[in-house]
This record gives C-alpha cells, structure tokens and sequence, in this order.
C-alpha cells in the first residue's frame, strides 16, 4: 500500500507522483468548476458570460468526472460514492445543457434546475471526501458533509425558480 502523502493539510493516500499529479489536475478542474458555476449563476442571463462561464463549467466539470472516475477506480471500495455524486453532477449538467439547446418544455426551469442541482452535488462530493479536513468543518458528523450542501442549496435554487424572471410561474396563492 502506498504511503500517505499531506498537500495543504489535506492527506492524500498515494506517494505515486502519477497519482498525486491526477490529483492535482482533478483539485484544479474542481476549482475552476466552483469559480466559474459561480460566475455564471451571478451573471446576466443569456449569450455572453452567462454562457461562457457556464460552458467552461460543463466542460471542466466532464473533465473532472473522468479524473474522479479514475482515483476512484485506483480505490473503489473507499471512492465509489464520490465518483456516483460526480457522475450524477455531469448527468444533471448535462441533461440541463440539452434542455437549453434542444429548447424542451419549460427549458429554463430545467436548464436552472439541472445546473443547480448539478453544482449542489459537485459542492457535496467535495465536502464528502474534504470535510473532514477543513477548518470547522471538520468539527461536524460525517452526515452534515452529505447534507448540508442541498440544505443550503435546494432552498435558494427554489428561490430562484420561483422569483427569476425567466422562470417565474405563477404559484397558487
């Protein structure tokens, strides 16, 4: 078995410097996920920004997943949720990029949802495998690193598709 090699606090089970560089692609990948699903959430909706920064998204998040889908299969017994909260993140990505190309019934709801849902469970995966590393995260249960992403996350993607212009419907009073 490997040794366990530390990288910013965080231990990384592996001294294979083919494995620690994957690893350092997959962190970079998922940081450029984070920043730039953020920046597109917080921009103007439409061709410009918005869809830049939203396609940078989708195609690191694709890479992201394969990178994962490799660690995980070097230890699968210890990864396979992440790589199944990674996968469910691209499908959802990928599923709300087709309805905005494909313009399906009710695209935008979709298109929001999908990429909504799509960056909860990207932000899960990494507190699942990170959490217990972090500064007062790692105080809590082991749960909370499952949960507390799609608490914070699901209410305000409600939000959103209930008081966004291009996807307000109108709600039973």
């Amino acid at each position: 078995m490997d040794s366990i090699t530390v990288v910013a606090g965080i231990p990384v089970p592996s001294s294979s410097p083919i494995l620690l560089g994957l690893v350092g692609v997959h962190v970079l990948l998922g940081i450029t996920c984070v920043g730039t699903g953020l920046l597109a959430m917080l921009s103007n909706k439409g061709r410009g920004r918005h869809s830049r920064f939203g396609s940078v998204y989708f195609w690191c998040l694709l890479a992201a997943v394969v990178t994962a889908s490799a660690l995980a299969i070097v230890r699968w017994q210890e990864d396979y949720p992440l790589f199944v909260l990674g996968a469910l993140s691209f499908v959802a990505a990928y599923l709300a990029r087709e309805a905005l190309r494909r313009r399906w019934p009710s695209w935008t709801r979709l298109h929001v949802t999908g990429m909504g849902m799509s960056y909860i469970l990207l932000l899960t995966a990494f507190y699942v495998d990170n959490g217990k590393n972090l500064p007062l995260w790692r105080e809590l249960p082991q749960i909370a690193f499952w949960i507390l992403p799609s608490a914070v996350g699901i209410p305000i993607l409600a939000y959103v598709l209930r008081h966004h212009s291009l996807t307000r419907t109108r709600m039973p009073p």
